[in-house]
């Protein structure tokens, strides 16, 4: 799709505006109405204070990291530093990486932090969070209001001296939709320094320049939620000062964050610059119709993207519970750590062995990939870490079990059958998987990364470990399952 475009545009650039552009507002309020910017001054100056000192206390921490991520195949790091902090046992997942959120401090957790001053930093963007719900919540309402008049009277950008009054209620249930398409559960933590990157991309198809993210939907959202941005770029005297008139396009020494229409090449985009402390909101379906991106600036700069993850199958509790229920087909493990099944029947092994799957791909080895980052800032995730891990295992020797059933003589061979069709498909995956996150542990870009960074391929164990009822490699074991299906069809 990006090619067919960027050939249909062959050397030309698609038109794009700027605050100095006479029909910058106009088009904004026309074509981008559901994406809303509250100006520094709007903001409270003690909050603007306390998220500054805490973006400044995580950095000095070290606790941002660069991800090797999954992009067409390969591993790239990005060129943006990230943390996710938001409510214990949540997980936020982009680019084939999750990442695990260090908690912020909620009623019932019982978090250590590795350092008090990393405490207070996760405190104070609780403390953002639920500003930017509220605040959220204020620019929906507005929203709503001048759908419900059909007057332009609302403005997109919001100034420190437009009057925060509600502009009519809603309905009940509109009330609550909203309130929990605002219901905040991470922000990720961004940060960059455009002087100590040697090669950023140039964006293509308005001519917009350095890019520091590229053009992109927000992923792994609840649908049609709203995601607030709260921005600090480091400014001296001279780059408080608007753009400079007489300058084609948008100032290359101020970050902006860029706005298009999906596929659209009719309509302009936007270069939005950011100030110090301005905040931004994409409400309600902006992130599935538009797509938006960041372009550097001459200063280092944070953000906090506060976003309500699409957490069903993304937090702690929801993958123990998945491990319970591989559990309750296991009976109690012998001395020698064997183990026997309650039920053969084809779909609870294959639930059996997808749970495996998941628990090993989704989670163990998402988490090791990152190295040992996330003790940096708190004992959180150790604890579950292990006792997945320990779950994980059991699920090994489940599988070892299965395996024991299918070879063993005097079973009939339409149920020999009906299980090998069951797990297969499951043995051959795991075995695929494995193989591709022991390569990309091995990368050559992997191997780049400091110690507390470099990515661990765990689970992993040698081929005659006596702890482990099965092989880490299971080619021969697949490549047997293959063998006695044939042997049975024939």
């Amino acid at each position: 799709m990006k090619r067919r475009l960027l050939e249909e545009l062959e050397d030309t650039w698609l038109p794009y505006l700027t605050p100095k552009d006479d029909e910058f507002y106009q088009q904004w309020q026309l074509k981008y109405p559901k994406l809303v910017l509250r100006e520094s001054g709007s903001v409270p100056e003690g909050l603007h204070t306390e998220v500054q000192a805490a973006f400044l206390t995580l950095h000095k921490h070290g606790v941002l990291f660069r991800d090797l991520v999954r992009v067409q195949g390969k591993d790239v790091l990005t060129p943006v530093s990230r943390i996710l902090i938001g409510n214990p046992g949540c997980t936020y997942k982009y680019l084939n990486t999750r990442l695990f959120a260090v908690p912020w401090l909620v009623k019932g957790s019982n978090t250590r932090y590795s350092e008090t001053e990393i405490a207070a930093a996760c405190q104070t963007f609780l403390k953002l969070n639920n500003y930017l719900q509220v605040e959220t919540i204020q620019a929906w309402e507005e929203l709503v209001a001048k759908d419900k008049t059909n007057i332009d009277v609302v403005p997109v950008c919001i100034g420190p001296d437009f009057p925060r009054i509600g502009m009519g209620p809603f309905d009940g249930q509109d009330e609550v939709d909203i309130r929990n398409r605002s219901a905040y559960n991470v922000t990720l933590l961004n940060f960059m320094d455009p002087q100590k990157m040697p090669y950023l991309k140039e964006e293509p198809y308005f001519g917009m320049g350095k890019m520091a993210v590229s053009w992109h939907h927000d992923e792994n959202l609840v649908e049609r939620s709203a995601v607030a941005v709260y921005s600090y770029s480091f400014e001296g005297p001279e780059e408080d000062s608007e753009e400079d008139p007489q300058l084609e396009g948008r100032d290359p020494d101020i970050w902006h964050v860029g706005f298009k229409i999906s596929w659209d090449i009719e309509t302009p985009g936007l270069a939005i610059p950011l100030h110090q402390g301005d905040c931004y909101f994409m409400l309600d379906d902006l992130n599935a119709t538009h797509q938006h991106c960041v372009l550097a600036g001459l200063p280092p700069r944070f953000s906090s993207t506060h976003r309500v993850a699409e957490c069903s199958a993304g937090t702690l509790d929801y993958i123990l519970q998945r491990c319970q229920l591989a559990m309750q087909n296991i009976c109690d493990e012998a001395d020698n750590g064997d183990v026997s099944l309650k039920s053969l029947e084809p779909a609870v092994l294959k639930q059996g062995e997808e749970i495996h799957n998941e628990v090993e791909f989704e989670w163990l080895r998402q988490f090791w990939f990152q190295g040992n980052r996330y003790k940096k800032c708190s004992d959180w995730w150790c604890q579950p870490m292990t006792q997945l891990e320990d779950l994980w295992r059991k699920m090994e020797s489940a599988t070892n079990a299965v395996l024991h059933e299918v070879r063993r003589e005097g079973v009939p061979v339409e149920q020999r059958n009906e299980i090998l069709t069951a797990i297969l498909a499951l043995l051959t995956a795991r075995q695929n998987l494995r193989r591709e996150w022991h390569a990309r542990c091995q990368s050559r870009i992997a191997r780049t990364l400091p110690a507390d960074q470099k990515p661990e391929c765990r689970p992993y164990w040698e081929k005659d470990d006596p702890s482990m009822p099965l092989p880490f490699d299971l080619t021969d074991i697949v490549s047997e399952l293959r063998g006695l299906l044939l042997e049975a069809k024939a």
